[in-house]
């Protein structure tokens, strides 16, 4: 468990590759090659890389190379495939991501020194782990901090949270292009929840589920479940979703405690700390609680050190036990899809365009003001046609 002993990696039976018929990989390549095609580096730049290491990410990260310096990849541990790491160490160089440093802004500066003394270097994040030092980097480092690139939800919040950026930051969090990817994590979710509950010798029809938050993945778990007949209850601090919520047809709950409470599976998928300190107490003794994010977004696993026991009852399934309650985690508290590789099929390939697209604008040359910025609909537009006709032929 990632707040109690250790890090996590993708189950070790996970596929070393993405697809294993030439046709399909061809297909992945001229997609890629189009992109890069269409979005040329003008300047190349130094690219330091946090990722995902799952077994579609080879592809991407040969577009990231193509006409830059891949300098470094930081694969996130909690969805490291190994096999892949493996074979992606082979062709490029790849650290350890310790998220302890990156809270530490002179060890990001240290660390980017090592790899990139005076180059011109764009660093392309997942979860925001560059937000919090990125002003003294800007400030410090001996070469140039070109922008970022951020892909999630989570980490765009994080790099708001930290006031006007210094340098050019891309988001594709909110994208249309996002779109596709976040309505199949989804369906991912409750696949592997529903997976997990098996191994257990349980089912979802029956139970009382109970979905923390509405948002664009929590839509998609909520509408999901709903389509499997399953009861389902929505609890939203936000009363704008919450409203939607009650449009879409499901029960909102304003107490937590109470919607905790009578549920048999929760997904917690605020990625903002859906559950921490006395919320564990209201869960329903028995009950499921699954994640759609990190652990460390999500929950406050550290807040039960010493009043719960940690069984484990399979590799991804453990019983959390104290003197007059307990309930069951998944896969650790961590994202429950990529138990099962996280995957969404080529539609993942959109969002990895538009980062390449933005890395291509922020390598141009041209001067772009500190701040937020998104690639625009010309762009988008372009990525969605090349993906189309190679994933979409007639």
């Amino acid at each position: 468990m990632d707040e109690m002993d250790g890090s996590l990696t993708l189950d070790r039976a996970a596929p070393a590759t993405i697809v294993a018929e030439p046709s399909a990989r061809r297909r992945i390549e001229q997609y890629f090659l189009a992109v890069n095609n269409a979005f040329p580096s003008v300047h190349e730049v130094a690219t330091i890389v946090i990722t995902h290491m799952l077994p579609d990410r080879p592809f991407f990260l040969d577009a990231v190379a193509r006409g830059n310096d891949l300098i470094s990849i930081l694969p996130k541990p909690k969805s490291c495939d190994p096999t892949t790491r493996a074979a992606i160490s082979g062709r490029y160089h790849c650290d350890d991501l310790d998220r302890d440093r990156f809270t530490h802004p002179a060890k990001v500066l240290a660390y980017i020194e090592e790899r990139a003394a005076g180059r011109d270097l764009v660093l392309l994040d997942i979860g925001g782990y560059f937000a919090p030092a990125l002003t003294s980097l800007c400030r410090q480092f001996s070469g140039r901090i070109v922008g970022v690139v951020e892909d999630t939800e989570n980490g765009y919040r994080k790099y708001l949270s930290c006031g006007k950026p210094p340098c050019p930051v891309f988001s594709v969090a909110r994208s249309p292009l996002k779109q596709p990817e976040d309505y199949l994590v989804g369906q991912s979710i409750v696949f592997s929840t529903e997976s997990l509950l098996r191994e257990h010798g349980n089912i979802l029809h029956g139970r009382e589920t109970c979905v923390i938050g509405y948002g664009k993945i929590g839509r998609s778990v909520a509408n999901t479940l709903r389509a499997k007949s399953v009861r389902t209850t929505v609890y939203e601090t936000d009363p704008v979703r919450a409203v939607e919520a009650m449009s879409h047809g499901f029960a909102v709950k304003w107490s937590k405690s109470e919607a905790l409470g009578r549920a048999d599976v929760i997904v917690c998928a605020t990625g903002n700390r859906a559950l921490e300190g006395e919320d564990f107490t209201y869960l329903r003794p028995g009950s499921y609680v699954a994640s759609v994010t990190s652990s460390d977004d999500e929950l406050n696993l550290a807040s039960l050190r010493g009043t719960y026991r940690v069984d484990r009852l399979g590799p991804h399934l453990s019983r959390m036990t104290s003197w007059n309650h307990h309930f069951y985690l998944l896969n650790d508290g961590n994202a429950v899809n990529f138990v099962h590789g996280a995957a969404v099929g080529p539609f993942i390939f959109l969002v990895q365009g538009e980062i390449l697209a933005a890395l291509a604008l922020l390598s141009s040359g041209q001067t772009m003001e500190p701040g937020l910025h998104e690639v625009g609909n010309r762009e988008r537009e372009i990525i969605a046609r090349s993906w189309l006709r190679c994933f979409n032929e007639e």
